[in-house]
């Protein structure tokens, strides 16, 4: 039987709790007590002092001598040093809780305000100022240790759904459930001739992954961010292109070109072509929902996208200009013999077919420190 001797490395209550399991053993083999065998097996390097006949006197005497400080201490630091790191990165939750309470038990540490500071300092994230709020508002009530690891386990679930800058996501048009896709080279016949943005497909694929620019912001707030999405497989950005004067000599006006329905039908004279490779590429967006809706961009979330346009009918470029909505329609038009669903922007009023369900597909950059 491997009896562990006790030498300052181990909690010395926890090390007497699993004394305690042999007591019948050395009663029956010994004719002798577990407190007579827990004193024996202390090293000999830390002095007890005479008169130990409870284990409560015993765990008071191991807890005063100098190597319970350091061992307090090292755990101490070891909490300082935790690093939450979650699934999606290799990591593993219950381990980090488990590690995390048991540090904390050997350190001593009961306060629940001390084990949240703790815990927040473990969350290994770049962009730990920006959430410091949202983490302190969840555990604001918190009193006991078995809320604050289940909070805990929502925030951390939270910061998984985080749309980091220059993460993958796909956008998913609500109405029609089908994606805002793209193909490299594969370009509209009227208009600008850009690459050409249609939705498409029920689930993401290749086509309909893009990568979301913050201007060097590392999360996009509902506060006016001004956003970029950068086409995964041909790396040109959606947008609109300016064209120019439009019309005839006497009457005309300038403006942007048109979308592919806008130039067959009247009925859609105020859309604007959406392309890769439109020269205005800087978008805002909104929750389509709530009107004053406050804190980050998250997957799942659905948000209607606007872009302001840098010209006004007169070519001038003034503050004053219009902004225009994201839509796609179940209207269709044909290129090479196939069938695209036509994305555009508009100036009307807002309605299900401007509602946009952003995806996390891949979350860029979310540790301190590199990850092996």
């Amino acid at each position: 039987m491997d009896v562990p001797k006790y030498d300052g490395n181990i909690h010395p209550d926890e090390w007497i709790k699993d004394l305690q399991k042999y007591d019948y053993f050395w009663r029956k083999k010994y004719n002798l007590t577990c407190l007579d065998m827990a004193i024996s097996l202390v090293d000999s390097t830390i002095k007890l002092p005479t008169g130990i006949d409870t284990y409560e006197k015993l765990s008071k005497a191991l807890k005063e001598d100098i190597s319970f400080t350091i061992f307090k201490n090292t755990n101490k630091k070891m909490l300082q040093l935790l690093k939450y790191v979650p699934e999606s990165r290799g990591g593993n939750t219950s381990t980090f809780i488990s590690r995390f309470r048991k540090l904390c038990y050997n350190a001593e540490i009961n306060d629940i305000e001390e084990q949240k500071e703790y815990l927040y300092k473990s969350l290994p994230m770049n962009h730990i100022d920006h959430i410091s709020i949202e983490f302190y508002k969840k555990m604001e009530n918190v009193d006991s240790i078995n809320k604050l690891i289940k909070e805990f386990e929502d925030f951390s679930i939270y910061l998984t759904e985080l749309i980091v800058n220059e993460s993958v996501v796909a956008l998913k048009h609500v109405a029609t459930g089908k994606y805002l896709s793209s193909i490299e080279n594969l370009r509209y016949k009227t208009g600008s001739k850009n690459q050409l943005v249609f939705v498409d497909s029920p689930e993401p694929g290749p086509n309909s992954l893009w990568k979301i620019d913050f201007n060097d912001k590392e999360l996009a707030t509902y506060a006016g961010t001004s956003i970029r999405l950068q086409h995964i497989k041909s790396n040109k950005f959606l947008g609109i292109c300016y064209e120019g004067y439009q019309g005839s000599f006497i009457y005309g006006f300038y403006g942007y070109y048109k979308s592919p329905l806008t130039k067959q039908t009247w009925a859609w004279e105020k859309h604007t072509e959406v392309s890769c490779g439109g020269d205005e590429n800087k978008w805002t967006f909104k929750h389509s929902k709530l009107e004053s809706h406050q804190g980050f961009l998250k997957s799942n979330d659905i948000i209607n996208l606007a872009i302001k346009k840098k010209y006004d009918t007169n070519g001038d470029s003034t503050s004053d200009r219009q902004v225009e909505f994201l839509r796609s329609h179940d209207i269709q038009f044909t290129i090479r013999g196939d069938t695209f669903q036509e994305v555009c922007c508009h100036d009307e009023k807002l309605g299900e077919n401007d509602e946009w369900c952003i995806k996390l597909i891949k979350q860029y950059n979310l540790t301190l420190d590199q990850i092996s």
